[in-house]
């Protein structure tokens, strides 16, 4: 038997563009001999395709669409879509093979944390995988076991392999469990999909196909990464991370080999870099943008966001700003004209906004007679610069990137329409200290991003002398504790008690936590690579009396 492995990247509720890229490696799985066609969760819609699950149009076009893999010959295919049925949809699998469907099998375990909401939208089937009579008119096999060129399989959806096997899996003799899959990308997870692979694999003794979704889609990002586990635990089959692919499987006597060698998967810093870069990509490109604004600091979040940008969309499609004032040092002027001449970038302009705060300055100064100057005049420069860079962006239908990071959004260290501004954050969920190690990663061959960058105390500039660390713990402590906080949702009293941290610290990051949460709710979107982002996954409310 061989396999065709569509590691697909999907556009959410491009529902003919799915269709036809399916259909197209199809044809290609059936021109190299492919007995069998197997893709990611919900190809069909793209996932999480949300409330447009809702629509009666939705509905109707993919019951139409179905008519098209139902018409082709000659291959078996695994194709992931909702299936509507009696007033309720189902996350399900169809087997088709020579215009029969000849089982479906719909996800028993809905994940509902995180970022996922599977239970708003899907139902479960009742417990039974057997024949289960689903109307009065029809009975559908819903097993999911199937026979291809002679051999048994089986397919289950992406949160089941999480789970502990369903006995009826255990009791039948299947070669191969498939695991259609739309895992998004968060540090650490390939290895604890690999470890449940390979518990899934143990319980049903048979061999464990992973093919999970790649690219992005708003604030996720899917790595790929698609693997197969023989029953003993062994690795045989791994498809690369972040990239669409088509690969083939053999499979011959009980053993699964890949045509091509094994693709290792990414170390950390790697693998964080790449995530970046595709979310940037796609989010850009899937929303009809072919440029990006970026307004460069001399500092290392805008210069790690211009490299990233440079990677995703090539140096012609990044426009690059400075916006000086009296307090931006000669430093940072030389550095931001060195990063983006290293990179390419032909569209760098450099324009003094002095003028501007000056002006602004003398407005309001009949309302702020005898009041000391404060961050309402640090603020208004970063509101100026805001405004220009999305002028630009209109002017040039471009899309302006955020340059701030998670250590920021945590603590607020940000001006709401000013530094905030921007259309996607690509360092919303990246903390100051893995900013700092993935400049570093990015200059493993080419020193791209100025040594001074990376080295410099960072500074918002927005008056003189002025450092973060005036405002901030230093970051190596702020990160640990956000991380404690955030990602492991631990109490400042747990914190405290651990003696790790001095108190008082760990009181004002809880504090500044608490109370930035109107700033993270305005913020742009950005893309998820932690445990933990300030995204769907972090809901508190902006009005609480709570302390953490």
């Amino acid at each position: 038997m061989k396999i065709a492995v569509f590691q697909f990247s999907p556009i959410v509720g491009a529902l003919t563009y799915n269709t036809d890229k399916l259909l197209s490696a199809i044809n290609k799985a059936q021109a190299n001999g492919c007995d069998l066609f197997i893709c990611p969760e919900l190809s069909l819609s793209g996932y999480p395709p949300e409330d447009l699950l809702l629509r009666d149009d939705c509905v109707l076009q993919i019951e139409q669409l179905l008519e098209k893999f139902l018409a082709l010959r000659d291959i078996t295919i695994i194709l992931p879509l909702p299936w509507y049925l009696a007033h309720k949809i189902y996350n399900s699998v169809f087997v088709i093979h020579n215009g029969q469907i000849i089982t479906r099998y719909t996800k028993a375990n809905l994940p509902n944390y995180g970022v996922f909401d599977d239970k708003r939208y899907f139902s479960v089937l009742p417990a039974t995988h057997t024949t289960a009579t689903l109307t009065s008119a029809k009975e559908y096999d819903t097993s999911g076991i199937f026979t291809c060129a002679g051999h048994k399989l089986g397919v289950i959806i992406c949160e089941d392999v999480w789970n502990t096997a369903p006995a009826y899996l255990r009791n039948v003799d299947i070669d191969l469990l498939c695991v259609v899959n739309a895992s998004p990308y968060e540090e650490h997870k390939h290895n604890h999909r690999l470890l449940a692979a390979k518990a899934r694999a143990s319980e049903v003794n048979a061999a464990i196909l992973y093919v999970n979704c790649v690219g992005g889609q708003d604030e996720l990002v899917y790595d790929g990464a698609s693997f197969l586990i023989q029953k003993s635990g062994e690795v045989s089959y791994q498809a690369v991370a972040f990239s669409e692919t088509l690969d083939y499987i053999h499979y011959d006597n009980t053993l699964l080999t890949k045509i091509e060698p094994i693709h290792n998967y990414p170390q950390l810093i790697a693998a964080n870099y790449a995530a970046l870069v595709m979310a940037i990509r796609d989010y850009v490109t899937r929303n009809n943008f072919k440029q990006v604004v970026i307004g460069l600091s001399g500092g290392v979040d805008s210069a790690l966001v211009l490299a990233l940008a440079v990677d995703a969309l090539g140096a012609d499609n990044v426009i690059a700003l400075m916006l000086p004032t009296i307090y931006t040092s000669e430093m940072s002027l030389e550095d931001a004209r060195e990063i983006a001449k290293r990179l390419g970038i032909r569209q760098y302009q450099q324009i003094d906004i002095m003028s501007l705060v000056d002006c602004f300055n003398q407005a309001l100064a009949p309302i702020f007679t005898g009041l000391a100057s404060d961050t309402t005049e640090e603020n208004l420069q970063a509101r100026i610069r805001g405004t220009l860079l999305m002028a630009i962006a209109n002017k040039f239908n471009a899309l302006l990137l955020a340059t701030g990071n998670k250590s920021e959004m945590a603590t607020g260290y940000a001006t709401l329409y000013g530094d905030m501004a921007g259309g996607f954050a690509p360092l919303k969920d990246v903390l100051k200290t893995m900013v700092y190690e993935l400049c570093n990663w990015r200059n493993r061959e080419t020193e791209v991003i100025p040594a001074r960058i990376i080295t410099r105390a960072p500074s918002a500039e927005l008056k003189a002398n002025q450092t973060d660390q005036d405002s901030l713990p230093e970051y190596a402590v702020l990160d640990q504790i956000i991380i404690a906080l955030v990602h492991e949702n631990h109490s400042t009293a747990e914190l405290i008690a651990s003696g790790k941290f001095d108190k008082d610290t760990v009181r004002k990051v809880a504090r500044l936590i608490k109370i930035s949460e109107h700033k993270r709710q305005q913020s742009a979107p950005g893309p998820k690579i932690t445990k933990r982002a300030f995204s769907k996954e972090w809901r508190y409310p902006i009005t609480s009396g709570y302390e953490f």
